[in-house]
């Protein structure tokens, strides 16, 4: 893989959230040990609404994101983060879409689903988004840039930066393996 021709790993984070840059960081920095991982954030669009609602409008808001990133940037990887909400047999929750685009090759994956409580998922269908209703509850400002919800209902077992960073690792997965993946040629 061409990565690995460099001292540095540059990469583009489709947003300027420290918690999401963090959790890229902190992904990407062990799978390349040695190498300085340089993660800058930059503003890109979604594409989708402020609260995506659906697994749908959720993965399709981290891709908008990480070919926004593609277009208007110089990397070795490209990373977008997307936060949404949906419905399942087992209730509303919330979870992240990552989309990682290296060399021409797109991954997409997905977080751990936290279930939420149903009038939080209320507020979420009224408009609010999660970020927000967390912070009236708890008591808290701009949690969406800190623990996030995950934090609070876990009381800080689990964080937002440790969902997306797990979800960083797997979807990274045919990037480190390439040959298991079918992509040896193209990412050679």
């Amino acid at each position: 893989m061409a990565v690995h021709d460099t001292a540095s790993i540059r990469v583009l984070v489709g947003s300027r959230n420290p918690i999401k840059i963090g959790a890229v960081r902190n992904a990407l920095a062990p799978l390349f040990p040695g190498r300085l991982v340089e993660c800058e954030g930059m503003h890109a669009p979604s594409g989708v609404p402020d609260q995506p609602m659906t697994a749908a409008e959720t993965r399709e808001g981290a891709i908008n994101r990480m070919n926004f990133c593609r277009q208007h940037g110089d990397a070795d990887f490209y990373v977008a983060l997307e936060g949404g909400v949906d419905v399942t047999e087992d209730g509303p929750g919330t979870f992240g879409y990552v989309a990682i685009a290296s060399q021409g090759y797109v991954s997409v994956g997905c977080s751990a689903w936290l279930p939420l409580p149903p009038a939080v998922y209320e507020s979420l269908l009224d408009g609010e988004e999660l970020g927000h209703v967390m912070d009236r509850l708890f008591g808290t400002v701009n949690i969406k840039q800190q623990g996030g919800a995950i934090g609070l209902v876990t009381n800080g077992h689990a964080t937002r930066e440790g969902a997306y960073a797990q979800a960083m690792v797997l979807a990274m997965a045919p990037f480190l393996h390439p040959e298991l993946y079918g992509l040896q040629d193209s990412m050679d």
